[in-house]
């Protein structure tokens, strides 16, 4: 056995061949690409990764760091974003020596543009070895997490207006800007070429995400029917307990669509493979433990770094002179998914637009089916007052923008004047948040921007 093998023994993946591939495993070891079909998740953060170099591993004299360092190399430079790694100690460092909460918010931003996609590869990496249906609800769960960590702490901290913008605008985000930018990149590059899609898979992710605006509608109407006269309703705390009740509801229907997606209709969602492309067979090249614990490590870093930047939102917002909503809305979304979204407008540029519309109208429906009636569930569980009241103006934006999606995907091809029109519509909604502000005298206690946990959400007046 040479050298480079032993060293990728030792790190606890599986041996590799002259090739450079992996032997396909079975049985409760890791499968190849005949036993688990990649997602379009998968599909786009792999764009981003290059292959290691085990060259200075392997001169390493002392045998027993070997595996190690070839385990480091693996995970902290196997993607082309590992340059901006170097943002996490200084996040960290700034929030240690009070360098000043803009930094500690700026780089916190910046460290979490690795750590999301070092999640989605290190995710795949166990699905490998779980097999295809564990291995979807692992990319069911994770794909998010870290629209989910922030979430989870800015309830903690009672921002629930942070909680609120922020999944709007990952949802706008990716059908409006990713897909836009998809599809107008790969409209450019393929202006001689025809680009179809399943259409099957975006009406799937279409309709749920009408479900998803209708729940988040109901609350809403309700109460400007209750504050018109024209309904009465038993208690005060009728919109919140709508808003649970429809929670509930969206993450039925979001278990119906992981059923739909992993068993009964797995091969809508499997992307389809275009003449003389390139893609590679994913292979596992860490070993189980090793994927398990680094996952574990990984997502304590982006819950301290979500801490850092729900902490400093409130001042960065008076630095910047941006209102928290504009923040939320556009920034967070933007840089929390530049990885994803950079993956992507690359297999856009391939003409894989399948791909392309897994990644953009999936993370779409995880977000609006899963996290959002899930954060008002975890809300409930702390004590705190959420509900699926947007307010009028983010409703009636996710409205427009599900719509408008819908409309563009309808008849199974697309070129670049969609991708521009797709943008022009979230570059106009960015606008819009972008002048409006909070009244002054208000901004931290009228139901929006809650200090205290307990505030009631449901009695606030538009």
């Amino acid at each position: 056995m040479d050298s480079q093998s032993a060293v990728t023994m030792e790190a606890g993946a599986p041996t590799r061949k002259e090739s450079g591939r992996l032997p396909s495993r079975h049985g409760g070891h890791a499968h190849g690409h005949s036993g688990l079909a990649r997602t379009a998740h998968g599909m786009s953060s792999s764009s981003l990764r290059k292959k290691s170099d085990a060259t200075l591993v392997r001169k390493v004299p002392v045998a027993s760091l070997r595996p190690v360092l070839a385990n480091l190399q693996e995970v902290l430079l196997g993607t082309k974003l590992a340059v901006l790694f170097i943002a996490v100690p200084l996040a960290v460092a700034a929030q240690c020596f009070r360098f000043g909460q803009v930094w500690v918010f700026a780089l916190s931003l910046i460290g979490l543009i690795p750590l999301a996609e070092r999640v989605s590869f290190l995710t795949e990496q166990i699905a490998l070895y779980t097999g295809p249906t564990i291995g979807g609800l692992l990319n069911a769960t994770c794909g998010n997490a870290t629209e989910l960590i922030i979430a989870v702490f800015a309830l903690v901290q009672g921002k629930i207006e942070v909680v609120k913008c922020s999944l709007l605008g990952s949802v706008l985000s990716n059908l409006l800007l990713v897909l836009g930018t998809s599809l107008f990149c790969g409209g450019i590059k393929n202006l001689g070429a025809d680009q179809p899609y399943d259409r099957k898979q975006a009406d799937v992710s279409t309709g749920l995400l009408t479900l998803g605006v209708l729940c988040q509608s109901l609350p809403l109407l309700l109460r400007y029917a209750v504050s018109s006269g024209e309904h009465a309703v038993a208690t005060d705390t009728t919109v919140l307990e709508l808003s649970r009740a429809c929670s509930f509801i969206m993450l039925l229907a979001y278990v119906a669509y992981l059923f739909f997606q992993l068993k009964t209709h797995r091969q809508l969602f499997e992307p389809q493979e275009i003449e003389g492309g390139d893609e590679e067979e994913e292979e596992a090249v860490l070993g189980f433990g090793s994927a398990l614990f680094w996952l574990i490590l990984m997502t304590i870093i982006i819950a301290v770094l979500s801490e850092y930047v729900v902490g400093t939102i409130e001042p960065t917002s008076q630095s910047w002179g941006l209102s928290v909503s504009f923040i939320s809305i556009i920034l967070l979304p933007i840089v929390g998914n530049a990885a994803e979204h950079a993956g992507a407008v690359i297999f856009a540029l391939k003409n894989k637009l399948d791909i392309t519309l897994g990644v953009a109208l999936g993370s779409a429906t995880q977000i609006s089916m899963f996290v959002v009636p899930l954060s008002v569930l975890v809300a409930w569980i702390m004590g705190i007052q959420m509900d699926l009241d947007f307010k009028l103006l983010e409703t009636g934006s996710l409205f427009i923008s599900v719509l408008v999606t819908a409309f563009t995907l309808q008849d199974g091809t697309s070129h670049y004047l969609k991708g521009v029109l797709l943008l022009l519509c979230y570059i106009v909604i960015g606008a819009c948040f972008f002048v409006t502000r909070q009244p002054a005298p208000h901004a931290n206690n009228n139901g929006t921007l809650l200090d205290v946990p307990t505030g009631p959400m449901i009695v606030q007046v538009a």
